[in-house]
């Protein structure tokens, strides 16, 4: 689903005041109904983690992952001088649950607190962030997940045009994915 981005961009993130140099370039959320008290960025993880990846979102993992061998955009990792990992506080590293720096999957991990999580990642085609982001709501919660692209070389704009169908299927399909395994686990509980 889609959303203005005014309504996240209220919320009050840590990510907001990190990457306020840097744009906005994609917004979706999920309503995620019931939960009961106390639900965190923690168990969206744990949750996405078990669900069952969608054969679509397989394949076009694949096929971004193959062509980035092909074409070499994945060589270069993401050099300590060039993430945000420099501008965490003291705060930010003793709040986070995970240690900042962890690597998950293609993304260095920036911190996740229990209602916030920040993941950085840096190739030939983009210098990007995922907030993922959980506000109680009156019946649940609401599922923000913002990226955020700042652009690296002359690849940046075609890719982003290239892969955008992709995105208007994979962000839709792992939100709808989040939304039936939370709604399996927590049920509708207020």
């Amino acid at each position: 689903m889609r959303v203005a981005p005014d309504e996240y961009l209220r919320l009050d993130l840590r990510a907001h005041q990190l990457l306020r140099d840097v744009p906005l370039y994609d917004l979706s959320i999920v309503d995620l109904p019931g939960g009961g008290a106390g639900r965190s960025i923690a168990d969206i993880r744990a949750l996405e983690s078990a669900a069952v990846p969608s054969r679509v979102a397989n394949v076009l993992f694949g096929l971004r992952y193959a062509l980035g061998r092909v074409f070499g955009w994945d060589r270069a990792r993401l050099r300590p001088e060039d993430s945000l990992l420099s501008r965490l506080s003291e705060r930010d590293r003793r709040e986070s649950e995970i240690a900042p720096g962890t690597r998950i999957d293609s993304f260095l991990l920036l911190y996740q607190f229990p209602r916030e999580s920040l993941r950085e990642i840096r190739n030939a085609t983009v210098h990007g962030w995922i907030c993922i982001a959980l506000a109680r709501r009156a019946g649940g919660y609401r599922l923000y997940w913002g990226i955020y692209v700042l652009p690296v070389s002359w690849l940046t704009r075609p890719y982003l045009l290239a892969i955008e169908p992709f995105r208007r299927i994979m962000y839709p399909a792992m939100l709808r994915r989040i939304r039936r395994a939370w709604i399996a686990t927590y049920g509708a509980r207020p």
